[in-house]
């Protein structure tokens, strides 16, 4: 996936005392080292954990260089859609209504919403992502803009979950957040993520079902999405080091930065749904990169257990596999992306703003509860804390970035 190359300037934490040597940046030398090094120190298992799958197949086997010949993930709006939208809009903003209060009753769509559902599907049981395009961004205001995601997605996920537990020092319930370059901004020594700076994005899955993204515009170079396929990263995984399918389905001591009574939680990071008479036998990833390496101002937290050595290698491994296989979904001002985020992983090229074109995407976290999988027993918690107790009332859609507090050092 040939794609523009940025240099990042963002200054490397150190990691606590016993971690490898690892970072947020995979370095490819280092990862083939490491994995030399154990294939011949350690005794490694040769077969995969006991009850997993040997080789998943289905629509959610896939690899970005052949995706495209069979699967078109890019769903362009008609203008009897645009026209529905325009007409939406002007609906819920008749009702009077907060933000929190748009759903599939209060943002009708009579004739999109088949087909919205038939691509909640897709998500669901098909290739786990695709992309609406066509939107006119500069046709509508923020607000007006941030109405029509938030209308189109109901009909894709009716639940939206929280993203941040507070704003402007309040309590709230931050459903929609930004993200973009804030380096330049007073806030840049206290960024703890890259998604506020112009450095790339690392393979890593945010939380809950459905991620979303809207690019209200894009960079001037680079900043290409890429996604790719959690069960063609496990079949090679499975097919050629299975001894690091017991690293990943072993528990790790994971950084929590969102609002919690404790520093980190232990879990695995892979899952295994054995089929059932409603589903087939399913694999789900749920990690990012910087729980167990740091980013910039939130360096991994010195009372946490090191990672071991498998694991950083587990950890590379993934990321390579991901770049290995990924799709660049060639992301357009306008688009709103839909993504699986239990069976699709995703990155971000870094990229390169200038003043008349800055890249900005606003971000949703969705669940259907029509089509959602099952939720890992161990991620129970983490998804009451997304989707539980969240009242039309209570939602904050902030029309303006700011960092979130996972991301904050000064949270």
């Amino acid at each position: 996936m040939s794609t523009t190359t940025i240099t990042s300037t963002v200054l490397v934490p150190p990691g606590p005392p016993g971690q490898p040597d690892i970072s947020y940046h995979p370095d490819h030398k280092k990862w083939q080292a490491r994995a030399a090094r154990r294939l011949q120190e350690a005794i490694l298992p040769k077969s995969i954990p006991e009850g997993f799958p040997q080789k998943l197949t289905g629509d959610l086997v896939w690899e970005g260089a052949t995706v495209a010949d069979r699967y078109n993930w890019t769903y362009v709006l008609s203008p009897e859609h645009l026209a529905e939208i325009k007409q939406a809009v002007a609906h819920f903003k008749g009702l009077n209504k907060p933000l929190g209060a748009i759903s599939q009753e209060t943002f009708p769509l009579p004739t999109l919403h088949a087909e919205l559902r038939r691509l909640s599907a897709e998500l669901h049981h098909g290739h786990g992502f695709f992309v609406l395009r066509g939107l006119k961004v500069d046709d509508y205001t923020r607000e007006e803009n941030v109405i029509i995601y938030a209308g189109v997605s109901s009909h894709v996920g009716s639940q939206r979950g929280r993203q941040d537990h507070k704003f402007n020092g309040e309590k709230a319930d931050v459903v929609l957040t930004h993200i973009k370059d804030l380096t330049w901004s007073q806030d840049s020594g206290v960024i703890g993520s890259p998604a506020y700076t112009t450095d790339k994005q690392v393979f890593h899955t945010d939380s809950g079902d459905i991620v979303s993204l809207f690019a209200l515009e894009t960079s001037a170079a680079g900043g290409a999405s890429k996604l790719a396929s959690t069960w063609r990263v496990y079949n090679e995984i499975a097919a050629t080091r299975p001894d690091l399918l017991h690293t990943l389905t072993d528990y790790w001591d994971m950084e929590v930065f969102e609002k919690s009574d404790k520093q980190y939680t232990q879990r695995p990071l892979v899952f295994h749904f054995p089929a059932t008479d409603k589903n087939p036998e399913r694999i789900a990833l749920q990690y990012a990169r910087r729980y167990f390496v740091g980013f910039g101002a939130l360096p991994r937290n010195p009372n946490i257990p090191p990672i071991t050595e498998a694991q950083a290698e587990a950890l590379d491994t993934l990321h390579f596999l991901g770049d290995k296989f990924c799709v660049n979904t060639d992301f357009q001002k306008g688009d709103i992306q839909y993504i699986n985020n239990l069976a699709i992983f995703h990155a971000r090229d870094g990229f390169t703003d200038t003043p008349e074109k800055q890249r900005h995407l606003i971000r949703l976290w969705l669940r259907d509860p029509e089509n959602a999988w099952e939720t890992p027993s161990v991620l129970n918690w983490r998804w009451d804390q997304l989707y539980k107790d969240i009242t039309p009332e209570s939602q904050v859609f902030p029309l303006e970035p700011y960092i979130r507090s996972a991301s904050n050092k000064g949270r």
